[in-house]
């Protein structure tokens, strides 16, 4: 089960795909911690985005892919893995498609996150109040502001993904705005053949 988690911050992929890989047992892939583990290990990739992280630049699509290249060799990812956060534009979206082919894999399917943004908007508003009142620091990510910057950066950068997993036949939807329990329940009915693919 190799799939791609698509939405804009405050869908919910982050506590979905928690649930998917406790449900179908494959491993949530981060890049932030990818990049992390393989600077750590010191990998020829990771000594790569080490030295340009400390010359003070952005990681390249290529460095990004070779990591992610690496990881999904690794064990725990030989039933297959979520990638939440990457891609983030039709050019990595591509790469990561060569690299996949490279090895003899693909995609079964990406899922987005349906989401109303002004209702998100909302619900990060009231998170930011009740965490006030708790008494507890406001992150800088849950104020309203910094929120629909993020979002607006996510139409422009990623949006397009859509439509590009669209024309591959790859995309199905789900509605980001259910209860958090009934969302579950559609990625697991999507999912579900999947598994049964990577066990036959």
């Amino acid at each position: 089960m190799r799939i791609i988690l698509l939405g804009p911050p405050g869908a919910g992929k982050g506590t979905q795909s928690e649930r998917i890989t406790h449900a179908f047992e494959v491993p949530q892939l981060s890049t932030g911690d990818m990049l992390r583990a393989a600077v750590a290990a010191s990998t020829p990739v990771g000594l790569e985005a080490k030295s340009i992280m400390e010359s003070g630049g952005l990681v390249p699509d290529a460095v990004v892919v070779g990591i992610v290249a690496d990881r999904v060799e690794e064990p725990d990812a030989k039933n297959g893995f979520i990638l939440d956060g990457f891609p983030r534009t039709v050019e990595q979206a591509k790469a990561l498609d060569a690299m996949l082919k490279a090895k003899g894999l693909d995609l079964d399917t990406v899922i987005e996150f349906v989401v109303d943004e002004n209702a998100l908007v909302g619900r990060i508003a009231k998170r930011a109040e009740e965490t006030a009142a708790r008494g507890q620091p406001v992150r800088k990510d849950d104020t309203p502001e910094v929120f629909k910057s993020r979002f607006e950066a996510y139409k422009k950068q990623t949006a397009p993904l859509s439509d590009y997993y669209d024309g591959l036949g790859h995309l199905q939807k789900v509605d980001g705005m259910k209860p958090i329990d009934e969302v579950t329940a559609d990625l697991k009915a999507i999912l579900e053949p999947y598994r049964q693919t990577v066990a036959s």
